[in-house]
């Protein structure tokens, strides 16, 4: 319900110039998607990708709230390695609907709550692919889950990004800091690139990726973020971060942009949220890293006979 008076500005102005998608329809989407998309967002800081000229001019990240934005507008004070930031928290349609309105396509947000900053309940490994061929990205996606589920006792979600690849995220119980999930993050990759070295790279630079599938788990860091689910991405088409259900992989006509603002309320009025009751599944890290910790040692000691 919106409660606030909230004038729409320049509703005609073009934000997608190619695919000729407006303000307005990008503030109509955000206005229909906030149910689904508020428990995402909710209690997290925000950064916000904005375009107030759209696509055909350079947009910029936003972490400080604007001092025009309304005193109803809800901030939170961060600490962050420069000082503080006050990021701007979307509790409420209000906030979604003014924030697309101030020209926000994307909305990232924090892997941790203001109740715990530093303790994060979310982990998130991105897969992005080397190329336009999505195929190495789902048979990426599929074995990292099995090693996660099966080896490792986790819970894990799915979803594409809208972008080029797919995140898979575990959520946690918030009782291990960031340096411990990033560094279990990063023992995971790195054990999946030794597991299978045709197939995954941790390499940062893209010419020492080799045509392999980039396993990026730095995003597990204190002042780190995701793309939120169901928010539009500052591409052409406006596709949608959509959170899937693992069985809808073996769809050979999946990629990271397959569902948009045009097409994404078709497909929630047959599918309910794969992420719905995430928040029953967290888990402690604690015993998966023991048992990681032991595989790679094991490894070692093979490897040294």
């Amino acid at each position: 319900m919106v409660r606030h008076n909230i004038i729409i500005s320049h509703a005609e102005k073009i934000m997608f110039p190619k695919s000729g998608i407006t303000k307005g329809n990008l503030i109509d989407y955000y206005d229909g998607i906030a149910d689904r998309m508020l428990p995402y967002l909710k209690d997290r800081p925000l950064t916000l990708h904005r375009f107030p000229e759209g696509l055909r001019v350079k947009g910029f990240f936003q972490k400080n709230a604007s001092g025009y934005f309304p005193d109803w507008i809800r901030t939170a004070r961060v600490k962050k390695k420069e000082g503080w930031v006050d990021h701007v928290v979307c509790d409420n349609k209000d906030t979604l609907v003014y924030l697309a309105n101030q020209g926000t396509i994307t909305f990232h947000v924090a892997l941790s709550k203001l109740n715990k900053l530093d303790y994060p309940d979310r982990l998130i490994f991105d897969l992005d692919p080397p190329s336009a061929d999505f195929r190495p990205v789902v048979e990426g996606a599929k074995i990292l889950r099995e090693f996660l589920e099966a080896d490792l006792g986790l819970r894990t979600y799915l979803m594409i990004t809208g972008s080029k690849g797919l995140h898979i995220t575990v959520p946690l119980v918030q009782t291990e800091n960031f340096d411990i999930v990033h560094d279990f993050a990063k023992n995971v990759a790195e054990h999946m690139v030794k597991a299978h070295p045709d197939k995954f790279t941790t390499a940062m630079r893209k010419d020492q990726r080799e045509g392999k599938l980039f396993l990026d788990y730095l995003r597990n860091s204190y002042g780190q973020t995701g793309v939120c689910p169901f928010s539009v991405r500052a591409i052409e088409g406006a596709p949608v971060a959509t959170p899937l259900y693992w069985d809808e992989l073996e769809d050979n006509a999946l990629n990271a942009r397959t569902y948009t603002i045009k097409n994404i309320f078709i497909r929630l009025k047959k599918k309910d949220d794969p992420w719905e009751n995430m928040e029953s599944h967290t888990i402690s890290i604690s015993r998966p890293k023991a048992q990681l910790m032991e595989m790679m040692q094991l490894k070692t000691r093979s490897n040294h006979k």
